[in-house]
């Protein structure tokens, strides 16, 4: 099929599933070296961007401020102190939902992405193992694809509770995401 971009011709399907494909591996490059940009940071910033890494799980004053949260974002308790980096509660989501999903995501990706690869490639060899462990390519895709609604999931609750935040909480959280500087109203 000829493509005439004057008459405004469609791309054959194919070929729309190929730039769909390579949009997919390109985001999912992007996805990877940007995780590894926050591990890096992680490392060389302030205490604040160490916590996405780390819950103290083990001390009872973090469950006390978790309940709190828990009963101000469910309308049932008062407005909680203010916090300079994330409140208990974003700390264990961020944790636990995203920084876990963000590695088995990659992890599942480029599994699969080395499987097209073929033997011998970077990624068959890093991450061909995954397939074996986990059964067969139908179960990394159908786990793979199960991530990305537990991330699309997160990230509906994350920017809810960012917004929320900002204007229930009298916090400058998305502001503080743009400038850097956190203020607190009265």
């Amino acid at each position: 099929m000829v493509l005439n971009a004057q008459l405004g011709a469609r791309l054959p399907i194919g070929l729309r599933g190929g730039y769909i494909r390579f949009a997919h591996f390109a985001s999912a490059y992007v996805f990877a070296i940007g995780l590894l940009g926050r591990v890096y940071w992680a490392i060389v910033g302030n205490p604040h961007a160490r916590e996405l890494f780390s819950v103290p799980l083990l001390d009872p004053a973090y469950w006390r401020e978790m309940l709190a949260m828990v009963k101000w974002y469910g309308f049932m308790g008062p407005r909680p102190g203010p916090y300079i980096g994330h409140n208990p509660m974003a700390r264990f989501a961020m944790f636990f939902m995203f920084m876990f999903t963000a590695v088995f995501m990659i992890f599942t990706g480029f599994a699969m992405y080395g499987e097209g690869a073929q033997a011998g490639s970077w990624a068959h060899t890093m991450f061909g193992w995954v397939i074996a462990a986990m059964g067969q390519s139908q179960d990394v895709h159908t786990w793979h694809h199960l991530g990305m609604w537990v991330i699309i999931t997160f990230v509906i609750a994350h920017v809810y509770a960012a917004i929320r935040e900002d204007i229930m909480g009298r916090q400058s959280i998305v502001s503080t995401m743009i400038s850097g500087e956190r203020t607190f109203k009265d």
